[in-house]
């Protein structure tokens, strides 16, 4: 797999990432979990290094913050998980969206 650093400086990823909001929002309803951690867990074997989520990709109380931060667990390290923090899809104060980034770095720092 081919790599990239992002940034200036910044931590070497796989070329090709993996975008997770799919499988907990977005596109119906959120799938299985263990089929969702086996994909995440998939990409890996086949040299993924870069994923995305968001505290906003939400079904009901499936987060996917939550679901990859299972998945990548045992690969801390080895992977790169990119999140972006918004209060809602459309507007947000900036102490709401402060709120959020403190949210997310603490659940970066389990």
């Amino acid at each position: 797999m081919q790599t990239r650093v992002l940034g200036t400086g910044g931590p070497e990823v796989s070329a090709i990432g993996l975008g997770c909001m799919g499988m907990t929002h977005g596109y119906g309803p959120a799938h299985d979990r263990s089929s969702m951690i086996e994909v995440i867990r998939t990409a890996v074997d086949l040299g993924v290094t870069f994923f995305d989520t968001a505290q906003v990709y939400v079904d009901g109380d499936v987060t996917n913050e939550d679901l990859v931060g299972e998945a990548l667990e045992p690969l801390r390290g080895q992977v790169t998980i990119a999140t972006s923090s918004v209060s809602t899809w459309s507007t947000g104060s900036r102490s709401s969206i402060a709120a959020r980034i403190t949210s997310s770095r603490r659940w970066s720092d389990r």
